[in-house]
């Protein structure tokens, strides 16, 4: 049967590599010259197949940039099923949001640089000394920009091999997002306080003891990001300040934007242990955001029958604010398999700093 059937493809593009269409009509070779796409603007592609070639009743394919270790990848780096189209179909509209590099991911040169600010800052009223390293984007010395900057708790999980739990790979992921001009955000991670984690994270009385969130917070505003905004090109403002975590760093993160507003306008609250602090929805209704904010919040369903309702009732809380202020744009995201695990948070955060920043 003959087809005119039409492929447009729009993806962003970061290098030369062409783009081919791989199927059932072809042995999923990979590279094959006919199958290759033709630019039509920017990041704009289209394939036309011949109104003579026989079609398979149902078309299975994949996008590639001339390989298989080239091919698509979902927008957090991972790999994805076949596309099907039946076809009687005349066109189709799809998006590739990643591609795979030689192989890899993420291409390496786009790696942001990580350096030490320093393992021994002094945190005052903590009696605590802390270690900070800074992500800054792979272009960052060849520009005159300034950036965003996003503060992350339990640095000790957040690039490398993780400590324990495994971690969230940010330098790769900031990597991917790069390949779509996503990553110009400055990232600092702040490693936790090992036996003193839970105390930081939370205002009341557990079993660790009193909680000091106020005090940690107080050395991330008052000592961390002064020294970040002198020696760093940044946009210092609340609407470029965000901070995030997961399961106690979720929590200190929402308290950081309900105390200091005028300080942090971007909230990354991945599973957050709302358990552990039921005041906190009585804090939200009474808020009033000072300034414009924005809250990417994430649960999954399998870390347990309250973590997803907990943060629905959290932003429920917060839409019914009692003092009115400033819009408070939320995001919440629910994965279906998600489990209280670094490789899910890893997945979820290139589509939180997008959303937060982009």
């Amino acid at each position: 049967m003959s087809s005119s059937l039409r492929l447009e493809l729009s993806t962003p593009i970061s290098d030369d590599r062409p783009v081919f269409v791989s199927g059932n009509v072809c042995d999923w070779l990979p590279d094959l010259a006919q199958f290759q796409l033709q630019p039509v603007g920017p990041d704009q592609f289209v394939y036309e197949f011949p109104k003579g070639m026989e079609l398979p009743k149902t078309l299975e394919y994949k996008y590639t940039r001339g390989g298989w270790d080239h091919v698509e990848l979902s927008a957090s780096g991972e790999s994805v099923g076949n596309r099907t189209v039946a076809r009687s179909v005349n066109s189709k509209r799809e998006h590739v949001p990643h591609w795979r590099w030689f192989g890899i991911p993420f291409n390496p040169a786009f790696l942001p640089k990580i350096d030490l600010l320093g393992d021994t800052f002094n945190a005052p009223k903590l009696l605590q000394t802390r270690r900070v390293h800074i992500l800054l984007p792979h272009d960052y010395d060849q520009t005159e920009k300034r950036y965003p900057v996003l503060y992350l708790h339990d640095g000790q999980n957040l690039f490398g091999g993780g400590v324990g739990y495994g971690s969230w790979e940010i330098d790769q992921k900031m990597a991917l997002l790069a390949a779509r001009h996503h990553h110009e955000v400055i990232l600092i991670s702040i490693d936790h306080a090992h036996d003193e984690r839970i105390r930081e994270f939370t205002f009341h009385r557990t079993r660790a003891g009193t909680g000091r969130g106020q005090y940690y917070l107080d050395f991330i505003r008052k000592t961390l990001k002064p020294l970040v905004d002198q020696r760093f090109r940044t946009l210092p403002d609340a609407a470029h300040t965000g901070i995030g975590g997961s399961s106690l760093g979720g929590l200190i993160s929402i308290y950081a934007g309900l105390m200091h507003p005028e300080v942090f306008g971007r909230l990354m609250v991945f599973s957050p242990s709302l358990w552990i602090s039921p005041k906190i929805y009585f804090d939200a209704i009474r808020f009033k955001a000072s300034v414009p904010m924005k809250i990417y919040a994430y649960g999954g369903e399998k870390e347990s029958q309250y973590m997803v309702p907990n943060i629905q009732r959290f932003n429920e809380a917060l839409a019914r604010q009692e003092y009115g202020g400033n819009p408070i744009d939320i995001h919440l995201s629910v994965d279906p398999t998600g489990t209280h695990q670094e490789a899910h948070w890893s997945r979820e955060f290139p589509k939180a700093v997008e959303w937060l920043f982009y």
